[in-house]
């Protein structure tokens, strides 16, 4: 999958389990939401997600048997599906699902084709790097010093900012400020500390 899913620009932020992701998704949506764009955002979960609870109309519906369940308020709606069986959706297919906007973030799909920001925290379940091992990992946010950057730009975690600035500037997406510097980031040694 491209980068633009149809024209659409996509990226993903991938890591281990407590690395930071959903921290740094929901951050960068508020940045982008903030200077004006339309987010779209997919999730992937590793485990038999439940949106609906135990006890709650739809989740009665969907367990009585039915393969879709679509929940319908005046603020919001969800459809709830059951795959029974049938293999998981492809990114791209869960992307043309969406309404137009301005970019879609992936949080997760670590071996999507999609170029994705790595992240890196000291507490994470795992320190083995993704970078040089999954595809398209494009920069790496930490929490630390990174020493394995593989010439890969790396941005501190908590500069939201600074990371949203580098996700339009690395899709081309419009003349980003990033400051006396010019459009260079510094070598990964001198941003995460």
């Amino acid at each position: 999958m491209s980068p633009r899913a149809g024209s659409t620009p996509v990226i993903g932020i991938a890591g281990w389990k407590k690395s930071g992701k959903t921290t740094l998704v929901t951050r960068l949506i508020a940045e982008f939401t903030r200077r004006g764009m339309r987010v779209a955002t997919v999730k992937h979960a590793h485990h038999a997600f439940q949106i609906d609870d135990a006890e709650t109309d739809s989740a009665r519906h969907r367990r009585a048997g039915a393969g879709q369940v679509a929940v319908v308020s005046r603020d919001r709606w969800a459809m709830i599906r059951e795959l029974k069986g049938a293999p998981e959706p492809e990114l791209a297919e869960v992307i043309s699902w969406l309404d137009p906007c301005d970019l879609i973030i992936v949080e997760g799909y670590k071996l999507s084709s999609i170029p994705k920001i790595e992240t890196r925290r000291s507490d994470a379940a795992s320190r083995e790097p993704l970078a040089g091992n999954v595809p398209n990992v494009v920069a790496i946010a930490a929490d630390h010093a990174v020493s394995d950057a593989q010439s890969l730009p790396t941005l501190p975690l908590d500069d939201v900012g600074k990371i949203a600035d580098f996700i339009l500037a690395t899709l081309r997406l419009g003349p980003v400020d990033m400051g006396a510097g010019g459009g260079q980031f510094p070598p990964h040694d001198k941003l995460a500390k």
